[in-house]
């Protein structure tokens, strides 16, 4: 017959080593999920800014262009008008104001492009610093400390658990010693 004061102190201390070691198990693997889920993290940020930036240089592209057409048409009325002017014989300063007129027009639609241009790129980098932070969010999320079991403390655990255990077989043992009185 096993003595059950050694069995169920064996049973304790096997079961804190059991307890150890699927607690540093699940240690491991949530380092792994935890290192995966911030790279996951980390790309994704990465492709929202790119895409950010793309969208700031397409913006620039068709500011730049429609600069270039209110340009070309302001060069245009103003050719235009020089030639009718110089046709029709009129000179002097109302031409000149003509003239002034339509360069004035251009130099407002060009400063308004330009403001434009500047608040997108404003709106662009608080869009990125917005991204920047809320990467940053969700990481400290990713990222909560690692209940990493300790060593000492599953040996500890486990003379705890050997000790109840030992309570527990000299118990029954006493139970077992004792004899029975039968009562008639």
């Amino acid at each position: 017959m096993c003595n059950p004061v050694a069995a169920m102190a064996v049973v304790g201390g096997l079961q804190a080593g059991v307890q150890y070691a699927g607690a540093r198990k699940q240690a491991k693997q949530q380092a792994a999920f935890q290192a995966q889920s911030a790279a996951a993290e980390q790309q994704r940020v990465s492709q929202e800014q790119s895409s950010v930036r793309m969208r700031q240089f397409q913006e620039q592209e068709a500011t730049a262009r429609e600069l270039q057409q209110v340009n070309v048409k302001s060069m245009e009325a103003l050719a235009r008008s020089g030639v009718s002017a110089g046709e029709a014989g009129v000179a002097g300063a109302s031409v000149t104001a003509l003239m002034d007129d339509y360069t004035r027009q251009q130099a407002g639609y060009n400063s308004a492009l330009l403001r434009q241009q500047e608040l997108s790129g404003l709106a662009t980098g608080l869009g990125l610093e917005q991204a920047g932070l809320a990467s940053q969010q969700r990481l400290i999320g990713i990222n909560q400390p690692i209940n990493k079991p300790s060593f000492l403390g599953a040996v500890l655990q486990g003379t705890s658990q050997a000790m109840s255990g030992y309570s527990t077989g000299l118990s029954i043992k006493s139970r077992m010693s004792t004899p029975k009185t039968i009562v008639s």
